[in-house]
């Protein structure tokens, strides 16, 4: 079938023209579908927006969330570093073993959570000392 030809064509060879009723109501068909268009963008704007602010409430309940959990978490430590420990001997992947105040006990200790303890030390203003491994 060629293209523009329609089957009322092919069969009476003429062209079709619709009744002015039918083309009115399609007309006003058209014109309501149009004015629902601009609706529908409208109201698609209007989600967008909306998706935004609850993106936003989700986001700073989310912070909300991980403060308190936080707060939550720091309570739950405990000062376990009541006194000063001594380092016994430096273990491979950056492990420690301390010796408690009495010495009667020595347990490892991961070596980023020990802190150093300066009494009366020169370089007690040091912020860090690097843990250098031993080479073979």
């Amino acid at each position: 079938m060629p293209i523009g030809t329609s089957p009322y064509r092919l069969v009476y060879s003429k062209a079709c023209h619709l009744p002015f009723e039918l083309k009115h109501q399609a007309y006003w068909v058209i014109k309501k579908l149009n004015l629902e268009m601009k609706a529908t963008e409208e109201k698609g704007l209007l989600q967008l927006v909306e998706y935004d602010e609850f993106h936003l409430h989700a986001y700073e309940n989310a912070k909300l969330y991980k403060e308190k959990t936080k707060r939550w978490h720091d309570r739950q430590i405990q000062d376990r570093w009541s006194r000063p420990f001594e380092v016994a001997q430096m273990i491979p992947h950056r492990a420690v073993e301390l010796w408690n105040k009495e010495m009667t006990k020595k347990f490892p200790m991961n070596g980023q959570c020990v802190k150093h303890y300066w009494v009366d030390h020169a370089d007690k203003h040091n912020m860090s000392i690097i843990f250098a491994e031993e080479s073979d």
